[in-house]
């Protein structure tokens, strides 16, 4: 594990500015196939392939509802977008791990009514991977440290383990709330 990283109270700047490619479903990447994603090389288990080479900015974004029993959906949604990167099995288990941090965060403390939404935008380029979990309260996270007794607490120290970066944005213009980010620049891009 690396050592935790400070977060940065800052916009993040979209990976995908002008891109074109904005799937509402968990399915494979706008433009391209279920078919070929299925039938694209599966890397080896003594070497992670080289990561697919991404011609765009490709985002996916979800809403979901702020309901704890819709974390399985949401840790499905992003394995199985950045499996089609091939990513070493490290990062796709860290990037599921955080995102599902970031999601109970969005669900426990930034969703107060039973009707709220999040919403997880996951987008790639041939560099880095971005996942935003977006909700609908003001109320920025604390990064706060947990005794060994506590049940919870230690959820923004596990993201910041297990990512390169992370940090907290303003919300998308005319919404509300916040927008907590992570990033993972991709291992053999070149």
């Amino acid at each position: 594990m690396t050592a935790p990283r400070a977060h940065r109270c800052r916009p993040s700047p979209s990976l995908s500015r002008g891109a074109e490619h904005d799937s509402p479903t968990g399915r494979p990447w706008a433009g391209e196939s279920a078919q070929t994603a299925q039938t694209a090389p599966v890397a080896s288990a003594v070497a992670p392939a080289a990561p697919v080479p991404v011609s765009a900015a490709r985002v996916l974004r979800v809403v979901v509802p702020a309901q704890p029993s819709r974390a399985s959906g949401v840790r499905r949604m992003v394995a199985e977008q950045l499996s089609y990167l091939r990513l070493p099995d490290e990062q796709l288990d860290n990037a599921v791990l955080a995102t599902d941090e970031l999601f109970a965060n969005a669900v426990r403390h930034g969703s107060p009514d039973a009707g709220d939404m999040v919403t997880v935008s996951v987008e790639c380029t041939d560099h880095e991977v971005r996942v935003t979990v977006a909700d609908h309260s003001p109320d920025l996270p604390r990064h706060r440290t947990a005794d060994d007794a506590d049940e919870s607490g230690r959820g923004l120290a596990i993201v910041a383990a297990l990512v390169d970066d992370w940090g907290i944005a303003p919300p998308d213009p005319g919404e509300t709330g916040k927008r907590v980010w992570f990033s993972l620049e991709i291992q053999g891009a070149s």
